[in-house]
This record gives C-alpha cells, structure tokens and sequence, in this order.
C-alpha cells in the first residue's frame, strides 16, 4: 500500500464553510461566482429532510406547475437522487402502497429516471449524439431574457440550479425549435447549473424534447405559459406582441440510423454492475464518488473502520468548469459524512490518487467510473441501489424498455 499525500483540510458544515472551501481549494474549477443554491443544501440530513417532507397528495395535477412558486407540486427531490443520497427504491417506498393516482404519477416519473440510468449505462458517450433524428442547429443560440417566461427559468436555473420538468422542455424546445441551437449546447448549459445534472436524465432529455431522440419535437407557446405559470404574460412587456404567440413550425427532421446499442447489450454486467458485493481484495479506503455519497452508501456501510476518499477530478472538473453551486453542494454533503467518518477530500485524478491501494466502492453505472475502475486494483465493488435492474433489453423507448423489464 502506498502513502496517499496529504489531503485537503475538511470543510467545516455549513453553507459558508461549503463556499470558503470552494473559494479556497478548487479555485479553477467552477465557471462563476462562488455562491450555493439559494433553495438546496448538500448533505444527508437536507436529503431526509426533503423526503420526509414530501406529501404525494396532489402530485398528479401539481407536478407541472411552474410559477408562482407555492404552485410547484414537483418532489424537489431530485438532486438528493442525483448523489445517491436519496436511493430510487428509498423514494418508491415513501409513498406507500394505496393505489392512487397521484402515486401512479410519481412512480412513472422514477420510472423515467430508471430509464434514464438504463440508457446512459448502456449508451454512453453514444449520447453525445443525435440517436433517432438529426435537428438542425446553429452552435450559438442568445436566449431572449425580455420573455418574462425565459427570465423566469434562466434565473431559476441559475441561482437556484433546479428547474420544474415542464420549464426544462420549455426551454429546450425553446433552444432548438424555435431559436435553432444544437441541443448539445443546451444540454450543456443545463448541466453547468443543475444540481441534479447527470448526463443520463439531461441528455435523455434534451433528446426527447427536441426530437433527437424521439418520434416528435415538442412546441412550446404562450397557451402554456398561462396554463402552468397564470399571471405571468401580463408582466411581460413582450406580451402584446410574444414571440411565441402561436405553436411554433417544426422541421422535417432526417433520420439517422439507430445505433445498435438501442437494442442490444453486449456484456450486462458492464451495464449493472455486479449483483451482489464482489470481493476482490481487503480493502484499505472507501472510494466515494458522485453518483452514491450517502451516509448509506453500500461500500461505506459495508467498511465502517476504513477512511473515505473523495477525489475532485481535477482535470476533469477544470474542463466542465461547471457552477460553483454544484460544488457547493458536493462540499456540504462532505462535510456532512466527515462529521461521522473519517474523510479524506483530494483535488487529483482518482485513477492517479488510488493507484496502489484497494478501494472500496459502490458500482456507478456511467462510463467515467468504468474508466477509472478499470485502472484500478479494487478491493470490493457493492451492486448499485437500481429500482429494476438492467435485463439487457431494448432501450429505445420508454414503452419498449418497460415492455422488456415487465413493469
């Protein structure tokens, strides 16, 4: 076992604790001013908080409302589910089992978010590109802040890093069909600022909405803004002439050729991961990584002795030069185990960090972790916490992925 150099100094808890850190040891790596999410917290206990806060009654009619706020019926659990600190089978049980229609709603949205785990583990880097039609799109879009519509959703996205799931479609349709950007850029700047940005959900995403990886694009006008967020266009200075008056014209997009991928896997373990914990080696670390930082988290769990690791990704960080609001929700979800656990924070590549030691880690079902693991000696891998495990079918489409898992 080699001598790990010496770590970061642990981050006090606390929202300014969670900005000194950033401001002070990952200078380079975030893109704006150093500020958290003026709505969420990092750590386990928000995570619990959230959870416990939530009341599925009225979810159903609720769930796409977009402004004023106290009209949002969406969870807001998202970012907790992002970091595995709330798990997807954790969050199906919190509603019970009382048939309703409100529950059937919530459900079929963590359904989405399965799939949406399903089709990144086993797409991809492939989702870098258009996988059913090809949009055409320019490589700069400007979006026009004077719509109080778009105002709304940019300032949200960026000082809060969440936005309700119709305003994310409204402003990807907006992006592409409307304005003619590559919905790559989009799905970029969304995953700059959201605290729940993954490329599994934000990619499948920007790919259905705009058509790239749908049967359809989806029209964005102004009879939805006054559906879901009423009162809006009156404070609109555009609103006696809006520029999305009326259903927008949508292009005959040209097909490309499915990838192969969409209906077959080539090695399912690859795509799920192990089924039960894999020991290798004795461990001497826990490796936690972004996709699973829970107090619960199983390789942490399973070694309650050994010293947790988290690597910032230097080199990786410093070229997505993503919001400084992430990392601060990162470093307060740290913060938050170290007070339980030993930690150890690093600003390094993991693959260079962990060399000649024995991690401990829970599978991640995303090609970056297939990377560094494959370049490791690992000691244990724990299953990853999925609401159905990949079978190796179709992934196509919703229906065709549920049809092939039963559900």
């Amino acid at each position: 076992m080699e001598a790990m150099p010496e770590p970061l100094p642990a981050p006090a808890t606390g929202r300014d604790a969670a900005e000194r850190f950033v401001a002070d040891r990952l200078t380079g790596l975030y893109s704006d001013e150093v500020a958290g999410s003026e709505s969420f917290s990092g750590g386990q206990g928000a995570a619990d908080a959230a959870l416990a806060g939530f009341n599925v009654a009225g979810y159903a009619s609720s769930r796409s409302e977009v402004w004023p706020s106290p009209r949002q019926g969406a969870s807001r659990l998202s970012p907790y589910i992002r970091h595995g600190l709330l798990t997807l089978p954790q969050v199906w049980s919190h509603v019970g089992d009382k048939p309703s229609r409100d529950v059937t709603q919530f459900r079929d949205e963590l359904r989405w978010q399965e799939y949406a785990r399903h089709w990144y583990a086993r797409l991809g880097t492939v989702t870098r590109h258009s996988l059913r039609h090809e949009p055409v799109g320019s490589t700069s879009v400007t979006l026009n802040q004077e719509m109080a519509c778009i105002d709304l959703c940019t300032e949200e996205l960026e000082s809060d890093g969440w936005l309700v799931n119709q305003a994310r479609m409204w402003m990807a349709s907006h992006w592409t069909v409307r304005e003619k950007g590559r919905w790559q850029d989009g799905e970029q700047y969304f995953f700059t600022h959201l605290l729940d940005g993954s490329r599994a959900a934000n990619r499948l995403g920007w790919q259905w909405t705009t058509g790239a990886g749908s049967s359809k694009q989806y029209g964005f006008s102004r009879w939805q803004v006054e559906k879901r967020a009423p009162g809006l266009c009156g404070q609109c200075e555009l609103s006696p002439a809006c520029p999305v008056e009326h259903w927008p014209e949508f292009d005959d997009l040209p097909k490309v050729e499915p990838h192969p991928l969409l209906r077959r896997t080539y090695d399912i373990t690859a795509e799920a991961g192990p089924a039960a914990p894999h020991r290798r080696k004795t461990p001497d670390v826990v490796w936690l990584t972004a996709e699973s930082m829970a107090l619960h988290d199983p390789a942490l769990a399973a070694n309650p002795d050994l010293p947790v690791v988290f690597v910032f990704d230097e080199p990786l960080l410093s070229s997505l030069q993503l919001s400084a609001k992430r990392l601060v929700f990162l470093v307060e979800t740290l913060a938050g185990i170290a007070e339980q656990r030993e930690v150890r924070l690093y600003r390094d590549r993991p693959r260079v960090l962990l060399a000649g030691h024995t991690p401990a880690v829970t599978f991640a079902p995303v090609p970056g972790f297939a990377r560094i693991a494959h370049s490791l000696s690992l000691g244990e891998v724990h299953p990853f916490p999925w609401l159905s495990r990949p079978t190796g079918g179709s992934v196509a489409s919703f229906s065709a992925w549920r049809k092939g898992l039963g559900v």
